[in-house]
């Protein structure tokens, strides 16, 4: 028992990644614990570990007198001159401590809280290991992939989860796969670790562009803001703090060579990179490039902004599935609202109709929502598919194809 137990202390400090000072102080502290279960106190004890040799020795220090009160501390000068008769009373009497002395239930309850001991410890450096490193990107292995979540081993064997929810919409992987990913967060559940990665988040695009752009790196460009539709499209704004430096060229690189990597990590999500400036308008008119903006009406109080196009911009502006529009608005942190404008810059329409006219055939609530998302008129709302105009207004696809329909008899 006594070689089963001490030989692996070096073991236990090698694989479990635990420094001596912490391996010696646990292995004190347990030896310490079942004395003083099998005595009331342990003070009188000397225990000496040398976990570079795997030794252990521990002294029981007993005081020599006449008459014994208490056994733990104190030792008969009789019993005491069955070791050397040269004792006197008063003097000093250590004895040895041997493994077997604990006793068999002893040992196993000395293992028992080894291990108990040293699992924390590896939960406790693992959390820490991790929550110093939130926010930074990791490659790890799928160890297993399932329909919620999958799986992932770092260098060091240890599991981290990479939820669905966190998962690019196109990710598909499969055991053995490397995936790289942001740690995302880092808390305890039930006293175990549990180290979340995400892929979805804005700050694992931050993180690919300060791995492949060395200017960001280095501090010479700062990313000011990041929004993304994971898969489908982000919006990234940037400034320089040296002139000489362009921004956005130093960011899609030679050829595209720096975007490229970025957006194939990304599952082809498209990037738009976009300087960054205090000017809202300017901020509003960078976001929703290349359409070109007539001009635009910004209230400060409902954080709402009317941009008026025409007519061949504003599908532009608002993009596949309204990608572009939403993603403009999340960055330059307005709700923004596209209208259509005649050649001469007037809101009105010789051959269309503006949505208010069918309030008697169509009721206001969808009016409203509708004109929510920029479509103010029969044909706009007409330009627009069903499932889009589900999507951006929030809508049931029938109420849009009762509604296309009426608007529609309107012309023919």
């Amino acid at each position: 028992m006594e070689v089963n137990l001490i030989s692996t202390f070096a073991e236990f400090k090698d694989l479990k990644n635990i420094d001596r000072a912490t391996l010696m102080s646990v292995l004190e502290d347990i030896f310490r614990t079942q004395l003083i279960k099998m005595y009331g106190s342990a003070d009188n004890f000397d225990i000496i570990i040398n976990i570079d040799k795997g030794d252990l020795e521990i002294w029981r220090n007993r005081e020599v007198v006449d008459v014994v009160e208490d056994p733990n501390t104190q030792i008969s000068l009789e019993e005491a001159h069955k070791f050397d008769p040269s004792y006197e009373i008063g003097e000093d009497f250590s004895q040895e401590f041997k493994m077997e002395d604990f006793g068999r239930r002893g040992i196993l309850n000395l293992r028992q809280n080894l291990q108990g001991r040293i699992a924390d410890i590896e939960k406790a450096n693992l959390f820490n290991k991790y929550k110093n490193k939130e926010g930074e990107i990791i490659v790890g292995e799928i160890y297993q992939s399932w329909k919620r979540e999958a799986l992932i081993m770092d260098e060091d064997g240890k599991e981290l989860v990479l939820p669905k929810s966190e998962q690019i919409p196109s990710d598909h992987f499969k055991k053995g796969d490397t995936v790289k990913a942001v740690i995302e967060k880092v808390d305890m559940r039930n006293n175990i670790p549990v180290i979340t990665l995400s892929r979805t988040s804005s700050s694992f695009l931050e993180r690919l562009f300060e791995q492949e752009v060395p200017e960001i790196f280095d501090g010479l460009i700062t990313i000011k803001k990041v929004v993304r539709i994971p898969g489908e499209r982000a919006k990234v704004a940037v400034e320089s703090y040296d002139e000489r430096i362009d921004p956005v060229g130093a960011c899609v690189g030679v050829n595209g060579s720096r975007i490229k990597g970025i957006v194939r990590e990304l599952r082809n999500e498209n990037i738009d990179i976009i300087p960054w400036t205090n000017n809202v308008q300017l901020l509003i008119s960078r976001a929703l490039s290349p359409a070109q903006i007539v001009s635009m009406e910004i209230n400060e109080e409902t954080r709402r902004v009317r941009v008026n196009l025409n007519p061949s911009d504003v599908s532009v502006a608002i993009g596949k599935n309204g990608y572009n529009i939403k993603l403009a608005g999340m960055l330059v942190g307005y709700e923004i609202d596209v209208f259509r404008v005649s050649e001469d810059g007037e809101d009105t329409y010789e051959e269309d109709v503006l949505l208010d006219e069918f309030n008697d055939e169509i009721d206001q609530w969808i009016i409203d929502a509708l004109k929510g998302i920029g479509c103010d008129t029969a044909k706009s709302v007409l330009a627009v598919s069903v499932e889009e105009l589900s999507k951006r207004a929030d809508l049931d696809e029938e109420t849009v194809e009762d509604v296309q329909k009426i608007l529609r008899a309107e012309f023919e």
